[in-house]
């Protein structure tokens, strides 16, 4: 699936603007950063206190006096050159008028300071020479207006700052206004998506097309009996396009578009939740026909019970008020929910069954038509060489999705601008698969020519087994240079999807996973630890093979274990073990042998072509980097391994020596059925 953008020139389109359905006549335009600012209290806090200051300056520029000496007070006073004197006792100065004709210090109004032992000297000094106009002792104090202003300001200004913060973090500008929802109504000024711009989903558009359809003409499916369903689920793996799908049902459907995440609606308040759903599907039933998206709904949808504690959960109150919302609908509303998640489960079932979500739509990794399609709309606005052919990278991905073949060609784009070329050239695009799938070069990683050596024998191991065994896929691509968290390298894919996995596919699968291994033990007789991820993928998949998929005679067809694949804490916590000591221990036999069998396996397909991998070796350590075809021309003598017998999980079920039937040919215009995609196949991520 794809999430490219419209073409800039599409998006720069201006489209006249409709009454909105909350009755204003355009949107309302986002506020800049330098109008925030005006609008905040906070700078009108200081603009006030600012502006007190400039005018006590002001008023007080007439009565300043100036500040001189203790002593040169005094001197003034005993040489009677002081018209009139004023002690403020409270503040320990004495402020003296001169006579005229007399300045200290170029000014006529003066003042000292002094300390409390000098006020008897000073008082003694103007009784001795008291002046013309007279002195006085004053004592400061400030009235009861000035005095609850002072105390209570402090208070008022953190009370409205606190108000005014509060109101920011809910984002509406009121206080308390946790209750309202944050859900985005999507408007014309937003580059619209549609279905063009996505790709590798069909099906998922095809059903997301006819719930436009329900609200466009609701009475072609009313005269049937036919009720428009209430909640869509998209769910499947992270990167295939969930929200892409809904932003191209927004772009297309022509009614009013709710768009929300689920971690919106808790926040630090009980009952903000519930209140935050209840407004946004009021919101919705007033302007019907409406949708209203919820992404990432296991944010709030989470199986109830599943706390820790016994206490009530706010995310429990949420999802109940959820649920009362969407069956509370009532006929013919025209409210449609839409949910996507990558987990859904864990999702509670009350919240899945019919009549709440009534379609559940899988949105899975595309296939190779619809890898071509999702490169095809990448690469729209890209310039691509004339010998790059995109089908070819559509085989090179299998697994991929549409988040990550968009991130194979954004990559090879900027590679392309790194080296300052025009075109992208198949070059680029091969170094960005690379780097999609094991991660940037690491060129500043320099290995020795011993190390070096052995992770040539390392990843020719396993090359080498996988093209020897009868049931693997072609070998792409082998390298000894650094990438990401390897030292090398090789890269084995399907050349077609596959959506189902043999028993003796599995078998091949664990040897050339241990032929690294079996290399290293054959040649150097010391084995290293690069080929822990080697044994970790493998004893994943045997385990697998005992426990879950039941391909050994001593466990046969039996599911041990619970599903674990998401657990969370409540519903798995302390689950026991639905199986036995006695089974534990035929179980971890059973993983040991595939192990051992696989691994002596890949030895014997070594020792039987030493000659072959001491030739791909000294190819690697010279080129670094083996292709397709220069493998194939290194493996055309290889010994291939005969087929393993033939195995029915008992010695009681005889198999058939009558072969299958032949598949009839299908005629060309028949339409090709998708299946669900398997999930993508890693490179050996080793050494």
């Amino acid at each position: 699936m794809s999430d490219a953008k419209k073409p800039v020139k599409n998006s720069a389109k201006k489209t006249p603007l409709k009454k909105s359905f909350t009755g204003s006549t355009a949107p309302k335009k986002p506020a800049t950063r330098a109008g925030r600012i005006f609008r905040g209290p906070l700078f009108w806090i200081l603009v006030a206190i600012f502006s007190i200051s400039i005018f006590g300056q002001i008023t007080s520029a007439g009565n300043r006096y100036t500040q001189i000496e203790t002593s040169q007070a005094l001197d003034a006073i005993s040489q009677s050159q002081v018209e009139s004197a004023e002690i403020v006792d409270k503040d320990q100065k004495i402020r003296l008028v001169l006579r005229t004709g007399t300045t200290i210090k170029g000014a006529t109004k003066v003042e000292a300071s002094y300390v409390a032992r000098q006020e008897p000297t000073l008082v003694d000094a103007l009784t001795s020479n008291p002046p013309s106009k007279g002195w006085n002792v004053r004592v400061p104090s400030q009235s009861l207006l000035v005095s609850f202003l002072f105390s209570i300001i402090p208070f008022l200004l953190i009370g409205f700052l606190f108000f005014w913060m509060m109101s920011q973090a809910q984002g509406g500008n009121k206080v308390f206004q946790f209750g309202r929802s944050r859900a985005k109504l999507q408007n014309n000024d937003v580059p619209k998506t549609t279905f063009k711009d996505v790709a590798g989903v069909d099906e998922a558009i095809a059903e997301l097309e006819e719930i436009k359809d329900f609200l466009a003409n609701p009475d072609k499916y009313g005269v049937l009996g036919a009720k428009i369903p209430k909640g869509v689920l998209l769910f499947g793996p992270p990167g295939t396009g969930k929200t892409l799908l809904a932003r191209a049902v927004a772009g297309e459907a022509g009614v009013p578009f709710y768009s929300i995440s689920g971690s919106d609606f808790v926040e630090m308040f009980v009952g903000v939740g519930a209140a935050r759903v209840r407004d946004l599907f009021n919101q919705a039933k007033e302007n019907s026909p409406s949708i209203v998206f919820v992404d990432e709904i296991d944010a709030v949808g989470r199986q109830r019970g599943a706390g820790m504690g016994g206490g009530h959960d706010e995310r429990e109150q949420t999802l109940n008020q959820l649920l009362v919302e969407m069956d509370g609908f009532e006929e013919n509303t025209k409210v449609i929910l839409i949910a996507a998640t990558n987990r859904p489960d864990v999702l509670d079932p009350a919240l899945l069954r019919p009549g709440r979500f009534d379609r559940q739509i899988a949105v899975d990794r595309p296939d190779l038509k619809g890898r071509e399609a999702i490169l095809a709309v990448h690469a729209k606005n890209k310039p691509l060489s004339e010998d790059v052919k995109l089908v070819d990278y559509a085989r090179r991905t299998p697994g991929f999705t549409g988040a990550d073949l968009a991130n194979v060609l954004n990559e090879a784009a900027l590679l392309t601008a790194r080296e300052e070329k025009k075109v992208i050239s198949n070059f680029e695009l091969d170094e960005a698969i690379d780097r999609v799938m094991a991660g940037p070069q690491r060129k500043s990683r320099i290995m020795s020519d011993d190390e070096r050596r052995v992770t040539a024998y390392h990843e020719g191991g396993h090359a080498l087994v996988a093209h020897a065994l009868p049931h693997t896929d072609p070998v792409h691509k082998i390298t000894i240079m650094p990438r990401g968290r390897a030292l090398g390298y090789t890269m084995i894919l399907p050349d077609e999807d596959r959506y189902s996995t043999t028993r003796n596919q599995l078998l091949d699968q664990l040897a050339y996973s241990l032929g690294g291994r079996a290399a290293e033990e054959l040649i150097f007789h010391d084995p290293s630890t690069g080929a822990s991820n080697d044994i970790e993928k493998a004893t994943a998949l045997a385990r697998a093979m005992v426990t879950q998929y039941g391909m050994t005679e001593a466990i046969g067809a039996i599911k041990l274990g619970a599903d674990s694949d998401a657990p969370f804490m409540g519903r798995d916590y302390g689950h026991q073990r639905d199986y036995s000591e006695n089974i534990a221990g035929i179980v971890d036999r059973e993983i040991r042998n595939l192990i051992e069998n696989a691994h002596q396996e890949a030895f014997d397909i070594l020792v039987a072509n030493r000659k072959i991998l001491d030739e791909m070796v000294l190819e690697l350590l010279d080129k670094e980097t083996l292709n397709k075809e220069e493998i194939a021309t290194i493996f055309k003598k290889v010994k291939s391994v005969t087929a393993r017998p033939a195995w029915t999980g008992s010695i009681t079920r005889i198999p058939s020596e009558q072969p299958p039937v032949e598949v009839p040919l299908r005629a060309e215009a028949v339409v090709e059925v998708k299946k669900p995609t398997r999930r993508k196949k890693a490179p050996s991520d080793d050494q």
